[in-house]
């Protein structure tokens, strides 16, 4: 905003009275030039190489359920609700995973709050000397029986 001043200068009643015009030229041109600017460097943002990409393909494999094994507190074993034991766990392992290279596969275990530690360790090395070595730890609250 601006001030003008009306009348002499000199005089002592003189009153200020304010101009509220708004002068836009300034912010005209400046948006004029940046339009010019953005419509120059547009076309050079766009890519002139054509790709011709294949269409994408999902392979079509059944999605299996995951094998748990699952550690009671007791000490008791179980793959995905069937319960086994700790010399016939890598005999079942293979049987629940389907045969052929069951080893490579992957599988879960969880074991109960109450379950020890050695008893948690001992299914560990376990799977771990029979060739199971893709092994998740699954940490969520167990369900009550």
């Amino acid at each position: 905003m601006g001030a003008r001043l009306s009348g002499a200068s000199g005089h002592a009643g003189a009153a200020v009275q304010q101009n509220a015009e708004i002068n836009v030229t300034p912010f005209v041109d400046i948006m004029l030039v940046l339009l010019i600017i953005f419509m120059v460097a547009a076309p050079m943002a766009t890519v002139s190489v054509r790709l011709d990409l294949p269409p994408a393909e999902f392979p079509k494999q059944p999605v299996r359920e995951p094998v748990n094994v699952t550690l009671q507190k007791d000490g008791g074993l179980y793959i995905s609700g069937r319960e086994t034991s700790l010399a016939n766990l890598a005999a079942d392992l293979c049987t629940a995973l389907g045969g052929g290279a069951c080893t490579e596969e992957r599988l879960f275990v969880q074991a109960q709050p109450d379950a020890s530690y050695e008893q948690f360790m001992t299914v560990m090395n376990e799977l771990n000397a029979k060739g199971f070595h893709q092994v998740g730890l699954i940490n969520e609250d167990f369900p009550a029986r």
